[in-house]
């Protein structure tokens, strides 16, 4: 099939790519001149692993080719998939369709008939049928469908070629049958296919968000809790998280979600629920973004006290910038947000990240970076862990507590081992975890109890 993909970010570049490279002519359109010859280059515009192959890969096919031009992308598809950005309005809670109004417009003069627009932004509720109407009398016969995304940043290729599921919010069988000829080797692989109408397409992406944003503040609440009571998050989560109606996945105490995604759909959902006049539904998400936002202010207090209640004349080793693993983004990073903090109340940050350096420098050129990790670790007072990046499990603490000041670690993402680095010496705390120096690891505890009882729970 042909089918243009307009919007070249993260989510339209992975779009792109991995729809060329399961046989389909694909035309990436987006407006910023620079960021089209970089692609057409070869070079994807975000870190994101395997993507800078799968670019190379399908550009060298001729099946993935760029432009600048809506009139140009009209005019080779009559499939557009709408990927552009809609981040929160500067004053609301709002987002801010700007974008995805902008691509409507623009294409509408140049459609052909039979055209189908497919939306992969995160948007309110109610948007296909509004751009829709907009489009009836502008464009008779163009059809509408919502088509939301589910990838995780850091793994956005693996997501779109082999995801967990496909949603389409569609209002006519034509509009499904493309739909179902874009994805057939994933409807053949056996990926589960919803075909709703567009207003149920819109709510999935933003409910899912919302509950797994629930989920994290929920164990971050319980870590506070934990630390007024003496008791191990860790622990908790692993029993809560035993339970088959509960889950393990998204149950790590830690510094709390960030990203482009999940702090402005929920904060979009709950805005567009006001106005619907279902917002005392979702009341609890304002809830869980109180919650959420509070990890990085307590992350701040628990650093003071670590150092005595000042951070004057410390110097502060920060591992992770990026707001996860797998990727150089740093927007809303509760990382950053916790280094700039620190700096800004008297601390000497240095901040080391394996992918994110570039961009957080240019977010914040205020702080120190450093391209290993013993020199950023280099004569601190604290260490914080704020980015779960697998190669931080990798660090040997024995020849780090040669290179610092005083050997204190922060895990503010509890993941990493606080055995090895006790028994080099240093001294561990973590959210959630007041007793963690005393305490026995969870593993042992759970195994302790296994043969305590039997197995019996």
């Amino acid at each position: 099939m042909r089918m243009t993909v307009i919007g070249t970010g993260y989510v339209g570049t992975a779009h792109a790519a991995c729809m060329a490279d399961i046989g389909h002519q694909v035309l990436g359109v987006d407006i910023d001149a620079d960021r089209i010859a970089s692609l057409a280059a070869g070079r994807a515009p975000i870190h994101e692993d395997g993507l800078d192959e799968l670019l190379a890969r399908t550009l060298a096919s001729g099946r993935l080719r760029f432009s600048t031009s809506l009139a140009e992308g009209a005019a080779f598809a009559r499939t557009h998939f709408v990927c552009v950005g809609t981040p929160q309005l500067p004053d609301s809670k709002a987002a801010d369709l700007r974008y995805v109004d902008a691509v409507v417009d623009g294409l509408a003069s140049h459609l052909r008939p039979g055209s189908l627009i497919v939306g992969k932004s995160t948007v309110p509720v109610g948007t296909a049928a509004r751009i829709s109407e907009r489009l009836a009398d502008m464009t008779p016969g163009t059809e509408v469908a919502w088509n939301p995304e589910f990838l995780r940043e850091g793994a956005a290729v693996q997501d779109t070629m082999r995801p967990e599921r496909l949603v389409v919010g569609v209002t006519s069988r034509h509009a499904e049958g493309v739909l179902r000829a874009v994805y057939a080797p994933m409807i053949l692989a056996g990926v589960p296919f919803f075909a709703t109408d567009p207003a149920t397409a819109e709510l999935v992406k933003v409910a899912a968000n919302s509950f797994l944003a629930t989920k994290i503040s929920f164990i971050n609440a319980m870590a506070e809790v934990c630390d007024a009571a003496g008791a191990d998050v860790s622990l908790l989560a692993r029993a809560i998280g035993a339970d088959s109606r509960i889950g393990p996945r998204f149950l790590e105490p830690g510094l709390g979600f960030g990203g482009s995604c999940f702090p402005k759909d929920i904060r979009a959902f709950a805005a567009r629920a006001e106005e619907i006049g279902a917002g005392e539904a979702v009341v609890f998400l304002h809830e869980v973004d109180r919650i959420n936002t509070r990890q990085r202010q307590r992350t701040v207090d628990r650093a003071r006290g670590l150092l005595g209640g000042s951070f004057t004349g410390c110097r502060i080793a920060v591992l992770g910038a990026a707001f996860k693993p797998g990727s150089d983004d740093v927007r809303d990073s509760p990382a950053l947000v916790v280094a700039a903090t620190l700096q800004q109340q008297g601390a000497a940050v240095r901040v080391h990240d394996p992918e994110a350096i570039d961009t957080a420098r240019a977010v914040h050129p205020e702080l120190a970076y450093a391209l290993d990790v013993d020199k950023a670790c280099e004569d601190a007072d604290l260490v914080l862990h704020l980015t779960n990046w697998p190669q931080y499990q990798d660090i040997d603490p024995a020849a780090l507590a040669e290179l610092v000041r005083s050997p204190v670690l922060f895990d503010a993402r509890n993941c990493l081992d606080p055995r090895s680095w006790s028994a080099a010496g240093w001294a561990v705390h973590a959210p959630g975890r007041p007793r963690l120096s005393q305490a026995i690891p969870a593993e042992d505890q759970v195994d302790r109890v296994a043969a305590l009882t039997g197995g019996a729970s």
